[in-house]
Parts: structure tokens; C-alpha cells; sequence
């Protein structure tokens, strides 16, 4: 057990000193390691939201607000199925709560009514053994002709968790085009969205723009009477009134259903209007957008046409000739920041369900540095308590276990930094309380020379049945613990998760450190010093 060939007292070596170099730029300012070589390392550590301050958010997905979105949008299809058959005539077409419902006046039409809107229930997914599959909607019809769509138990919570999935992608594209490090969005439970974004110096700028829909349409301004008219009145069938964002906000006359959607976008990008040098966003359709757009335009010269932001008209620009480019200009007296978020709300995509602020928490830089301060406190008192003990308890070994240590505190943090995981404060705990295990180990170890020097073997008799024994022990209680480790990262979230990566990596660091390492030294002291006595 203390014969090294050479080729492993290099490779621990190498371990060591890779753990050195890697843990280096934490100790220099991130202006000082952008000037270094490019072949030494510059990641530095990633500090969460406790250490460096930023903004906590916690969004629930207003499932009310989906469903009345979604059956205005099944209006729309039923509208269009049964307008195929111009023998069923219907009435009462619309949303009444949480279904949609149409009402077929020739009873005689109305299997006729059902097989046509059959299709609409929209089955979602079948059973692993190929049983019915789920249906997104119920389809109910009365004898007095009245058909019903309402959403199935399954079928709602199968597009809840899709809509949560597709809210947390959408949110991320949002704020990584911010720029923020190391952001941390997860699910929590079945309909909330936790955010958070260490380092963002403005909590109301990221708020507003997560919580942002961003559905982009484009609509045909309809001039069959003007939008006070249609207010005072009522909008013609298929046309709905929509305000602008200009202050005071005027009304326009727009076509319900829109001919594009945001969908269809694959950039947009700030500039400045070279007549009025006023911010606008450029925009560009993929293919099948750019003909679409093509299409309206050549149909619609010298009409309105309104771009909608969540229902609120940005602009209505008269088309004055054909767009065959696929791309346009959104203008509208935005500032150079407006500009700049809504280019980010383009470019990010639309969140397919309102989100609500239900907890929201802005945590300063100045409270994260006085965390910072005291997990450092909190370790160098630790430290040093654990190096004292040691060096009195097992005198030159104990400087060995010390030295050890030192290498597993280094390897800690070059992980860290090196897989760029975000460092917490119940991180800081995970760590030292890893301080306490790493020596633990060297306990067991010295513990065991001891009694084995007491039976009578020889000092190098006794250090090598010492490791030797004591492995399986060291191996036992460490491998127990990095299951909890395990467990902890898989049902935990946020700060539990950050204490279970620190800990899962002391642990790993602490079998290399207090038993490879230290069984190094202490056969370099033998094989140097020769004793014939143990000083332990």
C-alpha cells in the first residue's frame, strides 16, 4: 500500500496542481484574468443568487386565461368546419364560461354537425398498450341540437405540462438575450416557474419582460365603419376593437382572426429610421411567412395593416406597394430600450399562457457580500479549529492530514469553477461541513496505525495495515453519504440542490485527498526519514 511507481506519484501530482491552477482566478478580479494567456484557465466561480444578489421570481401559469384563449381559437375551427357544409346551419357560435358551444338549428343535420367536428376533439396521445387515446376535449351533444366542447381532465393537464416546459424554454431564450450568468429556471410543482437571475441589477426590467406574452399577430384594419362606431354599437360578426399604445389610445377596427402570427418570425433587430432617426425593429419571416406576406401585400395595397402586440396595436402602416422581401419595420415612438426589449420578445417567442407574479424577491449585492463574509468566517474558523485538533492530536501526521486538507479544499473549488456550477451559501455549508468529513477519514486511518504499532508491527508494518483496513470503512461511510447526496440533487431545488453538488464533490475529493494524497506523503516521509519509531 506505500509503494508508488512513479508514474502515480505523477498523475496525483498532476491532480493536485490541476486542482491549483483551475482554483487561481478567484483570487484576481475578472478584469485582471482577461489579460492572462490563453492557455490557462479563466473560468471563475459562478455565485448564486444569495452571494451576489439579483432578482427571485416565482410565476404560475394562469390556467384561466389559456382556456379562454383555447376555446376562442376552437370557435374559430368550428366556424370553419362547418362552414364546409353550407346545408348546416347554426347559431349561437361561441364561448359561454369554459367550453365553446354552437347550436344547430336543423335537427335533421345534426349527426352531419358531429362527424364534421369529430376531428376537433383533437386526441393528444394513446396508451403504452394501445388503449384509447387521450383526447384534448369532451364533444357533448343534446337533443335540442346544442353541441359542447369542454376541455378533459387528462387532456388539460397533458397541455399544462406542456405549456409550463415550452413558458421555461421561452423564458430562457428571454433572459439569456439579457445577458444574465447562470440563470436558474425550473419547474415548481405542476403550474409554476421559478426565475432566477444572479447578478441583475434591475429586477423590474426582467420582470416585465418575462411576464410579457409577446403574441405577435397581424391583422387587416377593417374600414366597413369606423372603431367609435363599432364601440358604440356592435363590431361586425368576425371583427373585434383593439387600442393602441399611444397615449391617449385610439381604437381600431381590426379583423378577428389574424393572417400572420409571430410564428412566423426568425429575427428581429433594433436600427434607427434614416427619415425620423427614431428606434425601430426590423423584422424577417421565415419562407412560408415571407410568401404569406407577399400575398397579403399584392391583395392589400393602399389598406391598413395593424401589428398586434397581446392585443394592443403597435402600428397600422397603410401598405402602399407589395412586400415580396419577407421582412418589415415595426416603428411606433419607442425609445432605444423598448426598441431593444421588444426585439427580445420577438426574437425569444411568444409564452403561450399569461404568467402571474405570485412571489417576487430582490436581493441586493450588499446582503450577498455579507454572506460571502461570513461563509468565509465561518470556514476559516472551521479551518482552523480542524488543523489545531489535528497537529495536537496526531503531531506530525496530523500535519500530513492537514496538508491533505489543503489539496482537498483546492480540488473543491477547482470543480467547481471548472464545471461552472453556481456556489450558494448552503454550498459554503456543504463545504465546510465536507472539512469535517475529509479529516474524519485521516482519523480513521491514524486511529487504526495506532492500534496496529500497539499489537507490536513494525512502523511501516503498521501504516500500511492502518490504510489498508481502514479503506473499506472510509469507502462505507462516504459512499452512504454521496447517496443522500444524490437523492438531495433529484428531489431538491435551488439552494438544497447547491448544498447536495458541493457535498457530492467533497465527498469524491475527500477520498482522493484524505487517503491517495495522504498515503503519498506519508510514504515520501518514510521512505526519507526511515523511523523506527511512529510519532503518532
Amino acid at each position: 500500500m506505500l509503494y508508488f511507481a512513479r508514474w502515480k506519484i505523477a498523475l496525483i501530482v498532476l491532480v493536485v496542481a490541476a486542482g491549483i491552477i483551475t482554483t487561481l482566478p478567484n483570487f484576481f478580479s475578472a478584469k485582471q484574468v482577461e489579460s492572462w494567456p490563453d492557455f490557462l484557465p479563466t473560468n471563475q466561480l459562478v455565485l448564486g443568487l444569495d452571494l451576489q444578489g439579483g432578482a427571485y421570481l416565482l410565476y404560475e401559469i394562469d390556467k384561466q386565461d389559456y382556456i379562454q384563449k383555447r376555446m376562442k381559437a376552437l370557435v374559430s375551427d368550428i366556424r370553419t368546419n362547418l362552414r364546409e357544409d353550407p346545408r348546416i346551419g347554426y347559431t349561437g357560435l361561441g364561448v359561454q364560461g369554459d367550453a365553446a358551444q354552437v347550436r344547430i338549428r336543423d335537427l335533421t343535420r345534426l349527426a352531419d354537425a358531429e362527424e364534421r367536428l369529430q376531428p376537433l376533439v383533437n386526441p393528444l396521445a394513446s396508451s403504452l398498450f394501445g388503449g384509447q387515446p387521450v383526447d384534448e376535449f369532451e364533444m357533448t351533444a343534446t337533443d335540442d341540437g346544442l353541441i359542447r366542447f369542454t376541455y378533459t381532465e387528462q387532456g388539460l393537464d397533458d397541455r399544462m405540462a406542456s405549456i409550463v416546459q415550452q413558458s421555461i424554454e421561452v423564458i430562457r431564450r428571454r433572459v439569456d438575450e439579457l445577458g444574465t450568468t447562470e440563470p436558474n429556471i425550473q419547474r415548481q410543482g405542476t403550474e409554476r416557474i421559478l426565475v432566477e437571475a444572479p447578478g441583475e441589477d434591475d429586477p423590474e426590467r426582467l420582470k416585465d419582460l418575462i411576464g410579457q406574452t409577446a403574441q405577435l399577430t397581424f391583422h387587416m384594419v377593417d374600414t366597413s365603419m369606423s372603431a367609435q362606431q363599432a364601440m358604440e354599437n356592435r363590431p361586425p360578426v368576425g371583427t373585434v376593437v383593439m387600442m393602441s399604445l399611444d397615449e391617449p389610445p385610439i381604437p381600431y377596427l381590426l379583423e378577428e382572426t389574424p393572417l400572420l402570427s409571430g410564428e412566423d418570425l426568425v429575427d428581429a433587430q433594433v436600427s434607427f429610421d434614416q427619415r425620423s432617426n427614431e428606434p425601430v425593429v426590423n423584422f424577417r419571416f421565415n419562407q412560408s411567412g415571407a410568401r404569406r406576406f407577399a400575398q397579403i401585400t399584392q391583395e392589400n395595397v393602399n389598406r391598413a395593416f395593424a401589428i398586434v402586440l397581446d392585443e394592443e396595436v403597435i402600428s397600422a402602416p397603410v401598405i402602399r406597394e407589395p412586400i415580396t422581401g419577407g421582412s418589415g419595420q415595426i416603428s411606433g415612438s419607442f425609445t432605444v430600450k423598448g426598441a431593444n426589449d421588444l426585439a427580445v420578445l420577438l426574437r425569444a417567442g411568444a409564452l403561450p399562457a399569461k404568467l402571474t407574479v405570485i412571489e417576487e424577491r430582490s436581493i441586493g449585492p450588499g446582503l450577498g457580500a455579507d454572506s460571502i463574509e461570513a461563509g468565509k468566517l465561518a470556514s476559516l474558523i472551521g479551518s482552523a479549529a480542524v488543523i489545531i485538533f489535528m497537529v495536537l492530536a496526531y503531531g506530525r501526521f496530523g500535519v500530513i492530514a492537514d496538508v491533505a486538507l489543503a489539496a482537498n479544499l483546492v480540488l473543491i473549488f477547482g470543480a467547481l469553477t471548472t464545471l461552472q456550477a453556481t456556489l450558494t451559501l448552503p454550498g459554503i455549508a456543504g463545504i465546510v461541513l465536507t472539512v469535517g468529513m475529509a479529516v474524519d477519514a485521516n482519523v480513521l486511518i491514524f486511529e487504526r496505525i495506532r492500534e496496529e504499532a500497539r499489537a507490536g508491527r513494525s512502523p511501516i508494518s503498521a501504516i500500511d495495515a492502518g490504510f489498508s483496513r481502514a479503506l473499506g470503512t472510509i469507502l462505507d461511510a462516504n459512499i452512504t453519504t454521496l447517496i443522500a447526496a444524490v437523492i438531495l440533487f433529484q428531489l431538491g431545488s435551488g439552494p438544497v440542490r447547491g448544498f447536495a453538488v458541493t457535498l457530492a464533490i467533497g465527498i469524491l475529493t475527500t477520498v482522493f485527498s484524505a487517503f491517495t494524497f495522504s498515503r503519498l506523503l506519508v510514504a515520501l516521509w518514510i521512505r526519507r526519514r526511515r523511523p523506527s519509531t511512529l510519532p503518532i
